[in-house]
């Protein structure tokens, strides 16, 4: 499976100029079959619900129309509502229109989105291409217990808005969660700034080694581009059968 980030400036709480950023890095990076967008990637990342809140689903619609057009997965995280709650919901749609979603269970609480925002419960994997992903969002990456393998996963997808002065925290984290799941990981942060933080991105590909295999510049919007090699993952699992070993636990 070939997967592309997009590392993207995102402008604050403009929706439509944020997706035309998005669909002209899709154009000029063409032949992919998955594109990861940032956590919030059509408004920025808003703690306050009515400042960024999809509830028109305009982002969503664009994904599912964008997926069906390229012949390709688009997945992202969105500010949206449902039943009068607010959710940071991460979105993976297929180019059939299958939308398969993930609300962020770890709320960042140091920046006040569990004031507005509902966390969700569910630990969500999703199959395409012959690669299970499980989906996370930024602040999840700090709770491995969560993100542990039960050997039902081969790739991680983490989206986020990681300012600057955290960055190396996020550089080392990626890859922990890459070498102790035995896993790819695909982690996408923005660049640029909003009202509140600076972004740098550092957004990177790892392979089950720990290894960058594929990184953007910092500071720049830009695409980068890899195959997710699952015979190279399946020959290093059997070679060295780590999560054999792993602890039984559940989580509550």
């Amino acid at each position: 499976m070939k997967a592309t980030i997009i590392q993207t400036d995102i402008e604050w709480a403009n929706p439509k100029a944020n997706i035309a950023s998005a669909e002209l890095a899709m154009e000029n990076a063409p032949g992919a079959d998955l594109y990861i967008l940032p956590e919030m990637f059509s408004t920025g990342f808003c703690t306050e619900p009515e400042t960024g809140v999809d509830n028109q689903k305009f982002a969503l619609s664009w994904m599912i129309k964008q997926s069906s057009k390229i012949n390709a997965a688009i997945c992202g995280s969105v500010a949206t509502d449902e039943d009068g709650k607010y959710y940071n919901r991460f979105y993976f749609v297929k180019p059939d229109g299958e939308v398969t979603c993930y609300d962020k269970k770890h709320l960042f609480t140091y920046g006040g989105e569990h004031k507005h925002y509902t966390p969700g419960k569910d630990r969500v994997i999703v199959e395409y291409k012959g690669v299970r992903i499980l989906l996370q969002i930024c602040y999840d990456l700090r709770f491995p217990v969560f993100a542990r393998s039960h050997k039902d996963y081969d790739m991680i997808i983490y989206v986020a808005s990681w300012p600057i002065p955290r960055i190396e925290a996020w550089k080392t984290l990626i890859k922990a969660r890459a070498i102790e799941n035995q896993c790819y990981v695909a982690a996408v942060n923005r660049v640029g700034k909003d009202p509140f933080c600076d972004y740098n991105g550092a957004s990177a590909f790892i392979d089950p080694y720990g290894k960058i295999i594929a990184e953007c510049e910092e500071n720049k919007a830009m695409t980068v581009t890899t195959d997710i090699d699952m015979g190279e993952l399946n020959s290093f699992r059997k070679k060295f059968p780590v999560l054999d070993d792993a602890d039984s636990f559940t989580l509550l």
